[in-house]
């Protein structure tokens, strides 16, 4: 094997060969000559080192020497127009005239752009170009013809490899196919019968790294003639005015990773040429072709096999979206359905799993779970509720994308080695990460055979010294293995079902944060409206309730010896209500502003509050007779003083007047929670409360008793506390035996 002497202090191992930077190797294939030209005066700033074999001229002679040396004054005018061009894969190649003491050689120009500087590629022309390219176009016409009347992914591909074939003279021509993992398989080929098939074999991602893979997808072409060629050095190595190695990517002569050359030979194969299939921006697939001597295809004829593999890439996208169409039919139809039992059913949970069709028949899937508030709610063959618990706890805190997807749970989640028959394969679908809310689909193992060109798990060699490398494989024979705890893999239609699905689900049954947030818009508005309704009331309707209220009286006096008893009694009741009314709409518009004035949050020490409490409603304790008790001191907290005076003035206020026990209590203190917040209690030993009146007691102007009974009120008191309660990042509730007393629990979000 004889690579050249490329200047390169890289060596290629194991641990590395996915970061072998193949981009920038320091040579190229000698077939053709590269310079690299300073943007502005088009001075050689670096050279391949076969340029005498081409120009007669030693190289070291070249650099720092302008262009114009090896051009004429017409051709570098050329150059410069086409340099104008932003995009120069369309001006490409540019036909050169290179004039030697004895004879003038034509060259194909590639030029592109490489940080900042010209790449300029020159390949001698070997046949007659206008020959040539009448020959190209029909080729092109005849196979674009036959690509277009194929009818799905495999016939597409068998044609391109025969239409590529005939183009070229490769020997055997291959499409081949990436999966999800970037394992490639042989999916079409065409070859002479004294060739071993590779149809149908599959190929390790190692085979074309990572990095590899992008230079295909930025250059839809790459040829190399001749294998065992020797290698042309750039010299200098490094460009001199960024001191940088020259950037390869775009260079149609870069050389060859070694790993490349051993993999070629130990294949058989001499010349090579591979063309990018793309869809989506993404590689696809390769055309490979393979000549078992040298090979030197002209840029004609690559021209016409890119534009192939351009137009194939539409045509693929075109043709595997077409494919199972009956299937994605079938699917839209059941997603169809399930919209209209979740928009049917008060239950979403329901309408996905106890109708036909379900959500199994969505993604074609064995088992399903709907986990939501922390109930599991199973369909077909899944987990126990246990092993699905545990999955659900993993997944929060593992994933986070809306939807995810795996043949082979058990590569990521160890523990499903054990659910293999259940849930080999699973895929995900997020509702709500915080709230654990999730869709799970579950599909058994399936144990497949796959059959490898060569066996795949065995890259490394132990060299002579005893280290290790890694070496391409010397036999592409068939090699069986079977696959365990893996699934049916997951299809892109029913990926896509299933994130519709959750679009479905969240307009339809969580819709409710939608409209949570029109409400929010809506109460922002209903407010300013209240400020003008509480003007009114406080303002205009107090009004005309005095006069009602004052003329009444004056009906009293000045007409009480003509209106007799029963009409006397109807006048002091509309006095008595039209006071009652005054006092409402006090009420209501207390309530109506507490929740619209901002909190003046500070350390509040409870003590001295409560102590304060105590001294306003001290009148009505000393009438009352009731006992205060405070066990212990009350802590400090942070909130609004004003409002939360306000919580404990009318827990203590309705303690003392609730209460007909010839001994009243009242008991003011906290809980020892842990953790926090604090639970403060206000109890007494009054009337109690009924357990079916728990909740309605924090309605607005609910009364449980008539309005002349334990001194009247207008029922906001409770509905006031709660308020300001919640806005205090608080909860509040009670506990109460009927006729023996009631407690009033609340918190306090104490954060600064």
């Amino acid at each position: 094997m004889n690579t050249g002497n490329t200047d390169t202090t890289f060596e290629v191992d194991l641990s590395n060969c996915n970061k072998e930077p193949i981009h920038i190797p320091g040579s190229i294939q000698p077939h053709g000559v590269i310079l690299a030209l300073h943007s502005a005066e088009l001075t050689i700033l670096q050279v391949s080192d076969n340029t005498f074999s081409f120009f007669g001229i030693h190289p070291e002679n070249l650099i720092n020497q302008n262009l114009d040396i090896l051009l004429g004054k017409e051709q570098i005018n050329l150059l410069k127009d086409c340099l104008k061009n932003t995009d120069l894969p369309i001006v490409n190649p540019i036909e050169f005239c290179i004039k030697l003491h004895d004879r003038s050689i034509n060259f194909d120009g590639i030029i592109h752009r490489s940080n900042g500087f010209i790449i300029l590629e020159l390949e001698p022309i070997l046949s007659e170009k206008n020959h040539a390219f009448f020959n190209f176009y029909h080729l092109v016409k005849l196979a674009m013809l036959k690509l277009q009347a194929a009818t799905n992914v495999s016939e597409l591909s068998q044609i391109l490899a025969k239409e590529v074939k005939r183009i070229t003279g490769f020997d055997r021509v291959m499409v081949y196919r990436f999966d999800k993992n970037w394992n490639g398989t042989v999916i079409a080929e065409e070859k002479p019968e004294y060739l071993t098939s590779y149809l149908g074999l599959c190929y390790p991602a190692s085979d074309i790294p990572q990095q590899a893979r992008k230079l295909y997808t930025e250059n839809w072409l790459r040829l190399i003639p001749n294998v065992n060629y020797q290698a042309a050095t750039i010299i200098p190595t490094n460009n001199p005015v960024n001191n940088q190695p020259l950037n390869l990517s775009s260079s149609v002569l870069r050389s060859v990773s070694p790993l490349h050359i051993e993999y070629m030979q130990n294949m058989g194969v001499t010349a090579s040429m591979s063309i990018s299939i793309i869809k989506n921006k993404q590689l696809w697939g390769l055309i490979s072709c393979h000549h078992q001597s040298p090979k030197y295809v002209p840029y004609e004829i690559r021209s016409a096999c890119e534009f192939l593999g351009q137009m194939t890439s539409l045509e693929m996208s075109v043709k595997e979206d077409s494919e199972n169409t009956e299937s994605k039919i079938k699917v839209k139809s059941v997603h169809g359905k399930l919209i209209e039992y979740m928009s049917l059913d008060n239950n979403f949970i329901d309408a996905l799993i106890k109708h036909q069709p379900n959500i199994l028949h969505l993604v074609n899937a064995a088992g399903a779970a709907v986990c939501f508030n922390d109930q599991y709610h199973i369909i077909g063959k899944t987990p126990t509720t246990q092993d699905i618990h545990n999955l659900v706890n993993w997944i929060s805190q593992n994933l986070h994308e809306e939807i995810f997807y795996t043949d082979s749970l058990a590569k990521i989640y160890p523990e499903a080695e054990k659910l293999r028959n259940v849930a080999s394969g699973l895929m995900i679908l997020s509702i709500s990460k915080s709230q654990k809310n999730y869709i799970l689909w579950f599909r058994p193992e399936v144990v497949q055979t796959v059959n490898w060109g060569g066996n795949p798990h065995k890259p490394v060699e132990v060299v002579a010294n005893g280290s290790v490398r890694l070496s391409p494989r010397k036999s592409f024979d068939l090699w069986k293995e079977t696959v365990l705890l893996q699934s049916l893999p997951w299809k892109s239609y029913e990926v896509n079902a299933a994130i519709e699905l959750r679009s479905a689900i969240i307009s339809v049954v969580l819709r409710k944060a939608d409209e949570l947030a029109q409400l929010n818009i809506e109460l922002e508005r209903s407010n300013k409206e209240l400020d003008a309704f509480a003007y009114i009331a406080s303002h205009d309707l107090k009004e005309p309730l005095r006069g009602i209220h004052n003329y009444s009286n004056f009906l009293i006096e000045d007409y009480g010896e003509i209106i007799d008893a029963e009409g006397k009694e109807k006048l002091m009741t509309l006095i008595r209500l039209t006071q009652r009314m005054e006092d409402l709409i006090d009420s209501l518009l207390h309530f109506s502003r507490l929740g619209r004035v901002d909190l003046s949050m500070q350390p509040t020490n409870l003590n001295d509050l409560v102590h304060r409490i105590l001294d306003m409603l001290n009148l009505r304790i000393q009438e009352s007779g009731v006992e205060i008790r405070i066990p212990r001191p009350l802590p400090t907290v942070y909130g609004d003083r004003v409002q939360l005076g306000e919580v404990f003035s009318n827990l203590i206020a309705n303690a003392i007047k609730y209460n007909d026990k010839p001994n009243k209590w009242i008991e003011i203190g906290y809980l020892d929670n842990v953790p926090r917040p604090i639970t403060f209690y206000v109890q007494d030993n009054g009337i109690g409360i009924k357990e079916k009146h728990f909740d309605s007691v924090f309605r607005i102007f609910k009364r449980l008793h008539s309005p002349s009974k334990y001194g009247g009120g207008t029922g906001a008191g409770l509905t006031i506390v709660k308020k300001i309660v919640e806005r205090h990042g608080g909860t509040i509730w009670l506990e109460s035996t009927y006729g023996k007393g009631s407690t009033f629990y609340f918190t306090l979000q104490e954060t600064e």
